[in-house]
């Protein structure tokens, strides 16, 4: 990456660094988010209360907000805007849980393992058409169009996902139409929703800053599964490999196994219970085969992309936030 470097911290540190232009207005959307979700029946009035204390590091909202400040003239329906997309991404990552039988999210009891998977289903259904609700009170058909588009694009990623009969046949094409959907489709839409929302003249170039950040974050979280330790991911090294589930180290790496290698990570996806000597053997040959450092590569390159974007943006607070959030993409550990 080009631009100017900047001296490592804790991640914790640099998002908020990252957040300080846009602080008072992440206050906002999170009032905004609660009026949103608010709803006379107590069972959804719960879990609401249960999802709104899994929200995270609210790192899209940020991205929107940003976007919209870009030019220092936002416009005060960004929050909104912000607010949906955050509420969006919850409704997947509910969904996600759901179908993964996920019993923990962010150290915390997911809905489905708290309430039920029937609750969680319908909850995260809940979630997406109030923030499309609040999407209408806005009466911009533009908006609409962008962010409807973005709930087919998880929809289609989940499906995707699913389809995927042979995990070991999963390409890098599959790889990269899975994680445009599910993960940098969202973060475009955050920035291009936010561009029109104060800074329409670079709207396109901050959908393409978002997309290609997207694409780098998941390369990023991916990598993470083969190179974190519990204590910096909050799950154990390898769940990836423990859940089966192909990411772009282990998608580098197989061509380039020898026969006893492939047949290890054979054997890995073929077990019920893959064992914790099967992860560390399988992520040694992925590190030895250079899969590890195929995928840093790579996402290098969609950070490059993402920085390229914002040139022609003014030199705002907000541009220079939207720059070390590339930083902070591919430094982070968790």
């Amino acid at each position: 990456m080009t631009g100017t470097a900047r001296a490592r911290v804790p991640a914790t540190s640099a998002l908020r660094e990252i957040q300080a232009p846009v602080a008072e207005g992440l206050d906002d959307v999170v009032a905004e988010m609660k009026r949103i979700v608010t709803h006379q029946l107590p069972l959804i009035e719960q879990v609401s209360g249960h999802l709104l204390q899994m929200r995270g590091k609210m790192f899209r909202p940020t991205l929107t907000l940003l976007a919209s400040e870009t030019t220092s003239s936002p416009e005060p329906r960004a929050v909104t805007v912000a607010a949906v997309v955050e509420l969006m991404h919850l409704a997947s990552l509910v969904h996600d849980d759901s179908v993964d039988h996920s019993a923990l999210r962010r150290g915390l009891p997911t809905v489905n393992s708290l309430f039920s998977h029937q609750v969680s289903v319908i909850m995260g259904d809940f979630l997406y058409s109030r923030a499309l609700e609040a999407l209408v009170g806005l009466a911009d058909l533009d908006l609409m169009r962008v962010l409807t588009a973005v709930s087919t694009q998880l929809t289609v990623g989940e499906m995707r996902q699913l389809a995927a009969v042979e995990a070991l046949a999963f390409s890098e094409s599959d790889y990269e139409a899975l994680i445009h959907a599910k993960t940098a489709s969202l973060l475009s839409a955050s920035c291009e929703t936010g561009a029109m929302c104060g800074a329409s003249q670079h709207r396109e170039a901050l959908r393409r800053y978002g997309e290609r950040l997207g694409m780098a974050f998941q390369v990023a979280d991916d990598m993470l599964d083969y190179t974190g330790s519990s204590d910096e991911t909050g799950k154990p090294s390898g769940l990836d490999l423990r859940e089966q589930k192909v990411t772009l180290p282990l998608i580098l790496a197989l061509p380039r196994l020898a026969p006893a290698g492939r047949a290890t990570v054979e054997r890995l996806f073929a077990s019920e219970t893959p064992s914790d000597g099967q992860i560390e053997e399988v992520i040694t040959l992925i590190a030895n085969a250079g899969g590890i450092d195929g995928a840093r590569q790579r996402g290098e390159e969609y950070a490059r992309q993402a920085e390229e974007a914002l040139d022609g943006l003014p030199d705002t607070p907000a541009r220079a936030a939207l720059a070390d959030a590339i930083l902070y993409v591919m430094d982070r550990r968790s």
